[in-house]
């Protein structure tokens, strides 16, 4: 073990340091990072969600920035436009596209898919990017829990969707922006769009993130032929404006040392840029560039059984098909 896995190490163990701008600051410099700007995605298709502001916005700019053609996917069309306007004014990059989606809404999925590949003859990297917490329980179109619907069920539609245009791309990629905080939950299926009666935002934001994490991994089973690679991150704890609208105590207490937004884009542009290590495995669960367990908790572990991953994956797959 060398002083960098040392040092990684010892950040991960009270997790408090490692989620911090303290852990990517240490992590980049110890283990000598590549500078993003040194990659080159030039004739590259991005495309990612909730890319108006925060993680997303940082994500979209850098990416542009690296010769990407990106589509900026999001679900208010002025604000979409407006921020796609601003992005090209501020990398001097024409290659950024706007797509209004409601990724809790199965039809505005269908139809973002459908002009993806109308009006696309390439994707290569697809970013699940879009997620929110909210205090208050909110429905989808169809009746179901909106959280579970916008950052479990929509994304796994848009992924079905786009899977073949993906498999025509070389060295393609599948991203999912997860949370830290889905290290404390278990996997849920009956219980996993929580009711009016026991609706808690925090949790119910954490079993949508498990429940991510889980079918990343099923994803990267299931395709098997590797044209596609699937990863999952969590970023950190970055100061964005989700942050700091649904837990503004923690952005009280925790603030100076949350990450920038762009501190906690990192990992995801990498994963979506590089061509070793971050395609040289499917499945794999990130942060700061390096592969990272699954579970903290004994508790969580044990609820993850093979009954339950197939009984998450069949109940997905049934409410995209029946809305």
């Amino acid at each position: 073990m060398n002083f960098s896995d040392i040092v990684d190490s010892t950040l991960e163990l009270p997790i408090f340091p490692s989620f911090t701008r303290v852990g990517f600051d240490l992590r980049s410099r110890l283990e000598h990072w590549r500078s993003l700007d040194d990659y080159q995605l030039d004739g590259r298709t991005v495309a990612i969600t909730g890319a108006t502001s925060g993680l997303g916005r940082a994500a979209a700019k850098q990416l542009a920035r690296m010769g990407a053609s990106v589509i900026v996917m999001g679900r208010n069309p002025t604000k979409t436009e407006q921020v796609v306007n601003d992005l090209r004014h501020e990398t001097k990059q024409s290659n950024i596209f706007s797509l209004i989606v409601d990724m809790g809404d199965l039809d505005s999925v269908n139809n973002a898919a459908n002009k993806i590949l109308s009006e696309y003859n390439q994707l290569d990297v697809l970013i699940h990017n879009a997620g929110s917490l909210s205090a208050i329980r909110q429905t989808a179109p169809n009746g179901v829990e909106l959280t579970v619907m916008a950052q479990v069920v929509g994304p796994f539609l848009l992924t079905s969707l786009l899977l073949d245009r993906l498999q025509e791309s070389a060295k393609a990629r599948v991203i999912t922006m997860s949370s830290g905080g889905m290290y404390g939950a278990e996997l849920e299926v009956e219980s996993l769009p929580m009711t009016p009666a026991n609706y808690n935002g925090t949790r119910q934001y954490a079993l949508a993130k498990r429940a991510q994490v889980t079918l990343n991994e099923m994803w990267a089973e299931k395709i098997v032929d590797r044209k596609v690679v699937f990863q999952a991150l969590h970023p950190g704890w970055s100061d964005t404006p989700g942050v700091a609208e649904a837990l503004p105590t923690f952005k009280k207490i925790v603030g100076p040392l949350l990450r920038s937004p762009e501190a906690g884009a990192d990992t995801m542009i990498w994963l979506a840029a590089d061509d070793d290590r971050a395609i040289a495995t499917s499945g794999k669960f990130w942060l700061d560039r390096r592969i990272r367990p699954i579970h903290r908790l004994n508790r969580t572990k044990r609820s993850d059984t093979p009954e339950r991953r197939r009984a998450l994956w069949d109940w997905v797959e049934s409410v995209t098909t029946t809305g």
